[in-house]
């Protein structure tokens, strides 16, 4: 059987599969071995490519990253957070939409996970929007929008797999995620201020409170110092940044701050365990699937009809790429989304002679974009079910909010330099720069 036939039968079987609502690994499967059972391609092969996607060191930071997520939220440390949000910008026009944004920013840089995030800020703030007035709409779109801040601002999980599969450079990625994902952050600030519903303005509050609010917040907001400042001082791995941020909540936070929740503490850790399996086994999965579209030459034909269409226009490849991730992002979540185009993804970044950090940040930013499209948008479910509304209601609240997306998805295409600023100055290497043979300072390609 040729090789188109068997990629459209196994694209087939996943979609089939997945509408029937088999869970995405098993659908990833189920679409593998009939496509290895129409090729010469074995059995054993398969179960090989799913233990070797897996089988990597740089996957360990993501249990971690789940790990301080739930040890903060279940330790109801979040609380201090929320309180110094609301200190912030509580006076602003949107009110606690405004805080919710700022929340977010902040706690994103603990979890990583985007999911993670719109299951705090749900329980957190869900309640109290409500009961200030806001349409529960609303309350589901900005609180999915502002969650998907944890897919590109460091130690994003969605960073890890990428730079894990694409062999890029983690921190490369970390670094020039933080633009777009300020740019998000403040695009749903200025969204809510003009177009949101007003909310209930609270007073502005005085200097004292806020200094207040920060020093009651400090130990929580250290853990985005010790993540960003080992990584950046290469103390730290990623992996290793995790280990140390979860000994800080361990050890110093939790007992300072909630000496009750120790006791919890091997709950926290089996649930952590239990969350990151889930990710895992797709992990694993979506490797034998790309595998597979490789073998295939699935990824060859894709590229080959992206460069009959750009040529080797960087700008255009990567416009393509946008187009077809937000499509696939629409059906499947970001990290198989990364492994199974992985292969075609490199293809693109060389022939346009695209960096590899900048090519990873404009597709994480899509692929965050996804979380709260139809007609999967998983992020987008997830807040209207922790909300009590449905889809469709919270999907035509969120429409307007896709402007913002759009607007840092083209800025971060056609704006390069400035997202690749901040790793060209901490981490010049990590973008491909090189130190100068004169002996001072480093030489980056354009």
């Amino acid at each position: 059987m040729s090789a188109p036939v068997v990629l459209a039968l196994m694209t087939f079987c996943f979609l089939f599969f997945g509408y029937l609502g088999v869970p995405v690994p098993f659908s990833l499967m189920a679409g593998v071995f009939i496509g290895a059972l129409l090729s010469d391609v074995s059995l054993a092969a398969i179960i090989q490519k799913i233990f070797d996607g897996v089988d990597s060191e740089a996957l360990l930071a993501i249990p971690f990253f789940l790990l301080v997520g739930e040890l903060m939220s279940s330790a109801n440390v979040v609380v201090r957070i929320a309180n110094l949000s609301v200190s912030l910008v509580g006076h602003i026009r949107g009110g606690l939409s405004q805080v919710v944004v700022v929340f977010s920013m902040f706690f994103s840089e603990m979890s990583g996970s985007t999911t993670a995030d719109v299951a705090v800020m749900s329980r957190a703030l869900g309640g109290p929007m409500k009961q200030e007035g806001y349409e529960p709409a609303f309350i589901a779109a900005i609180i999915a929008s502002a969650s998907t801040i944890a897919a590109l601002v460091p130690p994003s999980i969605t960073a890890v797999v990428y730079g894990a599969v694409g062999n890029v450079s983690i921190a490369g990625l970390f670094m020039a995620g933080v633009v777009p994902g300020l740019m998000i952050g403040f695009g749903l600030m200025i969204y809510c201020y003009f177009f949101g519903p007003s909310g209930l303005r609270k007073p502005r509050a005085p200097l004292r409170q806020v200094v207040f609010a920060a020093g009651d917040a400090a130990l929580p907001l250290m853990i985005p110092v010790i993540l960003l400042g080992g990584i950046l001082t290469g103390w730290f791995t990623p992996t290793e940044a995790g280990v140390v941020a979860v000994a800080w909540i361990i050890l110093v936070v939790i007992p300072a701050l909630n000496r009750g929740h120790i006791r919890k503490i091997p709950y926290d850790f089996c649930l952590a365990g239990l969350i990151f399996s889930l990710p895992l086994i797709t992990i694993g999965a979506a490797n034998a699937f790309g595998w597979m579209l490789a073998y295939l030459r699935g990824a060859t034909y894709i590229a080959e009809l992206i460069t009959s269409i750009a040529g080797n226009d960087p700008h255009l490849i990567m416009l393509l790429m946008v187009l077809l991730f937000t499509v696939v992002g629409d059906f499947i979540e970001p990290v198989p989304t990364i492994i199974i185009f992985m292969p075609l993804v490199n293809a693109l970044t060389e022939a346009g002679e695209i960096n590899a950090v900048h090519m990873g940040v404009v597709l994480i930013a899509t692929l965050a974009f996804g979380l709260i499209t139809p007609p999967y948008g998983l992020v987008l479910l997830m807040g209207s079910k922790f909300v009590g509304v449905s889809f469709a209601k919270a999907l035509r609240a969120a429409l307007p909010i896709y402007v913002v997306f759009l607007a840092t998805i083209a800025f971060a295409i056609y704006f390069p330099s400035v997202v690749l600023w901040l790793p060209r100055h901490v981490l010049p290497e990590s973008v491909g720069c090189f130190k100068s043979p004169a002996g001072t300072g480093y030489i980056c390609p354009q």
